[in-house]
């Protein structure tokens, strides 16, 4: 996840009504001082953005798991087929594969 997207994710957490920009050469060189409050919104202090942002990346790390899963696995319209031609528990077997390989932490 790019510091942009934390730094954005971190702030709507913590205000989920927040205006601001985010101010920054690229995703990931911007900083919290970039950040540009908008519309009257109260600023969040740094290091309350700071704690929030690894809470967020922690959050993010946990569910790896699930995203290289999401990767693996057929397609929806490849599972009805294999379920259809091949049953349930031959769909099971080849889901099972990609859950093994990417268990759950």
């Amino acid at each position: 996840m790019d510091k942009s997207t934390k730094i954005n994710k971190a702030i709507l957490e913590i205000n989920s009504d927040a205006k601001f920009i985010i101010r920054g050469a690229t995703p990931d060189t911007v900083t919290i001082a970039g950040v540009e409050w908008l519309e009257g919104t109260t600023p969040i202090s740094t290091s309350d953005i700071e704690t929030k942002m690894a809470e967020v990346q922690a959050a993010y790390d946990a569910q790896e798991y699930a995203r290289s899963r999401a990767a693996e696995y057929p397609s929806m319209a490849d599972q009805l087929d294999d379920i259809y031609h091949n049953g349930i528990d031959a769909w099971k077997t080849t889901i099972k594969k990609t859950k093994d390989k990417y268990p759950k932490p």
